[in-house]
């Protein structure tokens, strides 16, 4: 009988260690695999923004899906030029007199590729729309543009985005849960990672400085 009570005792205590030890260590387990995840999963928005930006540049809006975004990359072409102030006489028939105009005049130095302007030898544009996280490399991410009225000016906006749900698919669901209603200047607010607005004027991601350090 007492041998049977110590067992059982023996399986509680058991037991409870692990679900303390769980407890502590769940969290900590948690934060490293999401911060080492939205680590990758951000150099890969940066990638994009880094196209996008080029697009923007060349074509005068954003691109609103990966295919013509990457054939962009591979066959896109930068005007390199040059603008400087410069000046010149006219006559003014109202006064009658000369009147020094000021100009800005652009010249046109040369032509370079986008590819080798922003990734020189590099192919990592050519996965730039796939999720890089293992068990959801199929996975892509959400990519939009649009042109928005700002202050009487139309203007291009895109966004890129994916689902925290996606990134950290297989973690513990309460604390996936608590990771998406998070609030914090710490933090990735919100249930997702997202690059650019389509409401604001903006090439920003919703991640805290400290994904940007190692740049």
């Amino acid at each position: 009988m007492k041998k049977g009570i110590l067992a059982v005792l023996w399986v509680l205590i058991i037991f409870f260690s692990y679900k303390i030890y769980d407890s502590i260590n769940g969290p900590i387990k948690f934060n490293k695999i999401k911060n080492e995840r939205y680590a990758d999963v951000i150099d890969r928005l940066k990638i994009i923004r880094k196209a996008q930006i080029a697009h923007k540049d060349v074509k005068g809006v954003f691109s609103n899906n990966f295919d013509s975004l990457i054939k962009f990359v591979d066959e896109g072409i930068f005007t390199l030029i040059e603008k400087r102030d410069s000046s010149y006489l006219e006559y003014d028939r109202i006064y009658r007199i000369d009147m020094l105009r000021e100009i800005i005049v652009v010249d046109t130095l040369g032509f370079v590729s986008v590819k080798d302007s922003l990734f020189k030898d590099s192919d990592e544009y050519k996965s730039m729309a796939f999720i890089p996280v293992e068990g959801v490399e199929d996975s892509i991410f959400d990519i939009k543009s649009s042109i928005i009225d700002k202050n009487g000016y139309k203007v291009p906006v895109f966004e890129v985005k994916i689902s925290k749900n996606i990134v950290l698919f297989d973690q513990n669901k309460d604390l996936l849960k608590q990771e998406n209603e998070i609030i914090s200047v710490d933090g990735v607010n919100g249930p997702e990672i997202i690059l650019g607005s389509l409401s604001n004027v903006s090439t920003n991601g919703n991640w805290p400085t400290i994904f940007d350090a190692s740049n």
